[in-house]
């Protein structure tokens, strides 16, 4: 999700084309007893044939398989997320873009987003698309004080995102920017950019001489939303997109709102275990196909995520 960098602006003009997007899922229980949801983008036509046109250039294991295997955290509606037992939103309905230029389905598997790139690289997942705000951080593998945990991943960039704050509605203690948390309580999920956001925040405000932001971290987000909803914590911080469906749907638009305006805009990428280039390489290109013929800004626009738009994928954009 955003990064600092988050994390996770402005839209840009896309060529207009047509691209029908699917989205497939299905709720399933994992061996260990945890509760995950599984979708499935499907790509057209038959994905052992070779008429897809970036099919030639998939590693050999995606071709005769016809499956990337996708990990996501489907808590992050407008960009993933569960609806009557489907993950839906923009990275599915990209993913689906995506596989019709590649010849594949993406199959998704929902679990925790902390847990993705650990998951990623020990092959449980070919890939990981979950609003994963690309930064050095996570290219290298380093922790929040900077020591290695592990190789890293490299990231398709696909997506602008910024960090948000929300409050409950009618913003009660007057919240106006990430600043005005100085010795208030701020609900997170763990192990997100936006939580790091908060952090540094904290930092500047000790700095200042006020009091440090009360961090409360959640294993997910909804509880983050619970607490901000129930008054616990004045405030909730979040990727910019996800922050503004949240105001505009929950509740139908009575719990929440948005205050000022989203701070450190970044990439987001889909994660790729460095050892699997060609499967990065050929991303990037459909990537790029899929901004080219259109497919790209009608998915965004149907979810109303227009302003995270970007003209040209990238490779490790993320600082």
């Amino acid at each position: 999700m955003t990064a600092s960098t988050l994390c996770r602006t402005a839209a840009k003009s896309r060529i207009a084309a047509v691209c029908a997007v699917a989205v497939a899922g299905t709720l399933l229980l994992t061996a260990c007893g945890d509760q995950t949801d599984s979708g499935s983008t499907k790509a057209g036509g038959d994905t052992a044939s070779n008429s897809a046109p970036l099919f030639d250039k998939l590693p050999a294991k995606y071709q005769k398989s016809g499956v990337i295997k996708v990990g996501t955290n489907a808590e992050y509606a407008p960009m993933e997320s569960v609806e009557n037992g489907k993950i839906v939103g923009v990275d599915p309905d990209l993913a689906a873009a995506l596989g019709k230029q590649l010849g594949v389905k993406f199959e998704f598997t929902s679990g925790s987003f902390d847990g993705l790139i650990t998951a990623l690289n020990t092959g449980r997942h070919d890939i990981a698309m979950s609003s994963i705000t690309d930064n050095k951080q996570r290219q290298e593998g380093l922790d929040d004080s900077g020591k290695k945990l592990g190789k890293g991943v490299d990231f398709v960039d696909y997506f602008l995102a910024g960090t948000a704050v929300y409050t409950k509605k009618g913003n009660p203690e007057g919240i106006k920017s990430i600043e005005d948390l100085c010795g208030k309580a701020a609900a997170v999920q763990r192990g997100t950019t936006y939580e790091e956001a908060l952090q540094k925040q904290s930092k500047a405000c000790t700095e200042a001489g006020e009091k440090a932001v009360k961090i409360e971290s959640f294993e997910n987000d909804t509880e983050a939303q619970t607490r901000v909803k129930s008054g616990g914590a004045v405030a909730g911080v979040n990727d910019y997109p996800v922050a503004v469906d949240l105001a505009l749907k929950a509740g139908g638009g009575k719990d929440f709102e948005v205050v000022g305006e989203q701070v450190d805009a970044g990439p987001f990428g889909i994660a790729v275990n460095k050892d699997n280039t060609e499967l990065r390489d050929v991303l990037k290109e459909a990537v790029d196909a899929i901004i080219a013929d259109g497919s790209y800004q009608k998915v965004l626009d149907k979810w109303g995520a227009g302003t995270g738009a970007i003209d040209k994928a990238a490779i490790n954009g993320g600082k």
